[in-house]
């Protein structure tokens, strides 16, 4: 035996060195805002300083921190940085820091309320908790007929209302025997829908072209009445109708989808509608932004990731359903390794039932912390400092002679393009995150290229904003000129 003896690390090395990481991590969050927020290494550049094998001899953690910050840092690109304007947000705060370290320390594998009941109820009581704090349908509640579990994205909530929407449409026989023999499966979504709902098919049976892509109108919501056509077109041909996914600020524009049209249509036709809130869920703990959700008591099924806009580190994802017994009665596979007395006796929820993988963690820990940290009042504030924030940018864009609205901005995302085209918004693009300082995406609305400005970051304030659109501004001026001269005109 070494003289390290059993290698592992000490509890006292553990809160030595645990405290050296908090104090990097600490000092990351000061400087953070200093950093390129996109990275700028080259394909290969990390591996290329990293040792060709895994240590024979163990090495000290200050030489971990030593590599973190210079292997690692260079490249990262730092979602966490308050000039951080792409894609949706993903959040973290002090409060989910901590609360996943002890998590990682705890060491929970939550599969079953016997493995450890803590995480279990707590994960039921604090999802009950978001039903309350959101506004949404009381059938959700795990005291009705519904229920709520925490998945690790929307895509695996996607993924576990499809499988339980083919299997109901099926009377589950999809679930003993499979898909042969039964009229192909149809499910519905719009053309912003997250690319997840064309997973989902896949891995379900359905295939992509099991997937109805249904049209949308002049604000890129799915349209009623095609999704009615649509419908009525599949049975017609033979096929099963199962599944419509309806979408709370779709990821290119925030669109938000009708969803009390669409649940009458989807009631009426007995197919399961799944609802994706995941950024602009969070919207709802703000009375005044409710609206957005008008007809959710119609769903099926629900789901928003805390991980995005609820200061909550990934993964987390609330996922809600208004019959449980059909999400369990699809999913719940019980060998005899797991059997135990209180699974038997029927009176606890066993949450390997509700999602796809065994295993799981013990999410709902950190979403307590930030949940008890903030307190409804402190998370509200954040939500409308951000939708205000990017109002204020919407009417910049709405003032200016470069640029136009793509979308209406309902909530936090603006998205707007250059009135000299494609080309020019691209080659814009390319210079502002070229530049160091903020980090935008694009996206294609009616077919052209538009740019995403997203406000969400935990830390992002007005005066990041406002220094972000004077480099848009000003960048923009800038290849104007150069394209009004001649000069590196886009082609």
């Amino acid at each position: 035996m070494s003289e390290r003896q059993s290698y592992h690390m000490t509890p006292e090395e553990l809160q030595r060195h645990g405290q050296e990481a908090l104090a990097w991590l600490a000092r990351y969050q000061e400087r953070v805002e200093e950093l390129p927020v996109l990275s700028r290494v080259e394909p290969g550049a990390i591996r290329a300083l990293l040792p060709p094998s895994a240590p024979e001899e163990p090495e000290p953690f200050a030489a971990l921190l030593a590599d973190l910050e210079r292997i690692i840092l260079p490249g990262i690109t730092h979602w966490q940085s308050p000039s951080f304007f792409a894609y949706f947000p993903a959040n973290t705060s002090g409060p989910a820091i901590l609360g996943e370290l002890l998590i990682a320390g705890l060491g929970v594998q939550g599969m079953l309320w016997a493995t450890s009941p803590a995480c279990t109820e707590l994960e039921t009581h604090v999802l009950d908790w978001l039903v309350e704090l959101l506004g949404l349908p009381a059938a959700f509640r795990s005291d009705a007929s519904g229920g709520g579990v925490i998945q690790d994205s929307a895509s695996s909530a996607a993924l576990c209302a499809l499988l339980a929407a083919r299997d109901r449409a099926t009377g589950w026989e999809t679930n003993r025997a499979g898909l042969a023999g039964h009229a192909p499966l149809v499910a519905y979504a719009s053309p912003e829908t997250h690319s997840s709902v064309e997973k989902a098919a896949v891995i379900a049976g359905l295939g992509r072209e099991g997937l109805r892509l249904i049209e949308t109108d002049a604000n890129h919501a799915l349209r009623p009445d095609r999704l009615a056509a649509a419908i009525a077109a599949d049975r017609a041909a033979g096929r099963l109708p199962c599944f419509v996914c309806a979408t709370v600020g779709t990821t290119s524009s925030n669109a938000v989808d009708p969803l009390r049209a669409i649940g009458e249509i989807a009631r009426r036709e007995g197919l399961w509608l799944h609802v994706d809130g995941a950024m602009a869920g969070t919207a709802a703990i703000c009375p005044e932004l409710r609206h957005l959700q008008d007809g959710l008591e119609l769903a099926d099924s629900y789901c928003f990731n805390p991980h995005k806009w609820m200061f909550t580190s990934l993964d987390c994802d609330a996922f809600w359903v208004a019959d449980r017994a059909a999400l369990v009665r699809t999913l719940s596979v019980l060998p005899e390794y797991l059997r135990n007395r209180a699974t038997e006796s029927g009176a606890v929820i066993d949450y390997r039932d509700w999602q796809v993988p065994l295993g799981r963690r013990f999410r709902a820990l950190k979403l307590w912390f930030v949940l008890r940290w903030y307190g409804a009042e402190g998370l509200r504030h954040h939500v409308r400092r951000h939708v205000a924030l990017a109002q204020e940018v919407a009417r910049r864009v709405a003032a200016s002679e470069l640029f136009e609205l793509a979308a209406p901005a309902p909530l936090n995302l603006v998205c707007f393009r250059p009135r000299h085209g494609d080309a020019f918004g691209e080659r814009l693009l390319e210079r502002l995150n070229a530049s160091g300082e903020l980090y935008l995406t694009h996206t294609r609305l009616d077919g052209r290229f538009t740019l995403r400005f997203m406000v969400g970051q935990s830390q992002t304030e007005a005066r990041h904003v406002e220094r972000a659109w004077q480099r848009i501004e000003a960048e923009a001026a800038a290849l104007a000129a150069e394209l009004a001269a001649g000069e590196g005109a886009p082609r």
